[in-house]
């Protein structure tokens, strides 16, 4: 059976390089590409695809990221597989593609073969995580007192990109009262006592992306 895939990613020579490897495989075809998560939302509903390969961020601007994207595609009946595949391996990022319905996530060093691979285990409803994703997952099951939560990684990343308290409660419809509270649980867990420790400790520990 051949393998259907849409490319989603907003650079043309990252989409001609996918589609150059994917190519090579005789049960693959790639029927569709998108620039956008916006674009990617909108082919994945329209076209025969079993399976997307997903970027997370898509050029700068306030545009959709791609986990919401593969959240939108995911939330469909009878939708694609959606196969993260990008250059960022935090947890926040990891965390939430996993939360959006991705069936895999892989880093864009991932050799041809393990590409293939992972199309294919995504085709068939099973998960497909790159080694260092799934060791982290397992590090984070492992330590679950100390491991920060999705939305306290959402909140740190919220401060490392520059955000005051009255913003990330604006962004992600908290109080600012219940943001103070994450950050206090943040910094004990991080073993540290302010905001710039706290983003460089996460930072450090590849919990979070930094400029």
């Amino acid at each position: 059976m051949t393998v259907r895939l849409l490319l989603a990613d907003d650079h043309p020579v990252v989409r001609a390089g996918l589609r150059a490897v994917l190519d090579t495989e005789p049960d693959f075809a790639v029927v569709a590409e998108a620039a956008t998560a916006e674009r990617a939302v909108e082919l994945a509903a329209r076209e025969p695809v079993d399976v997307v390969l997903m970027d997370l961020q898509f050029g700068p601007g306030p545009g959709m990221h791609g986990s919401e994207a593969t959240a939108l595609i995911t939330a469909r009946p009878g939708a694609p597989r959606v196969l993260v595949l990008t250059t960022y391996d935090t947890d926040a990022d990891i965390l939430a593609a996993v939360e959006a319905g991705a069936s895999g996530y892989l880093l864009k060093d991932a050799p041809p073969e393990e590409l293939a691979a992972a199309v294919r285990t995504a085709a068939a409803g099973q998960s497909a995580l790159a080694p260092a994703v799934a060791l982290r997952l397992m590090d984070r099951m492992r330590t679950p007192a100390e491991a920060l939560t999705k939305r306290e990684l959402e909140v740190l990343q919220l401060v490392a990109d520059g955000l005051s308290n009255q913003q990330i409660s604006k962004r992600l419809f908290l109080s600012q009262a219940t943001v103070k509270s994450h950050l206090v649980h943040i910094y004990a867990k991080l073993g540290v006592d302010s905001r710039t420790s706290a983003v460089a400790a996460a930072a450090t520990r590849r919990l979070i992306r930094t400029p």
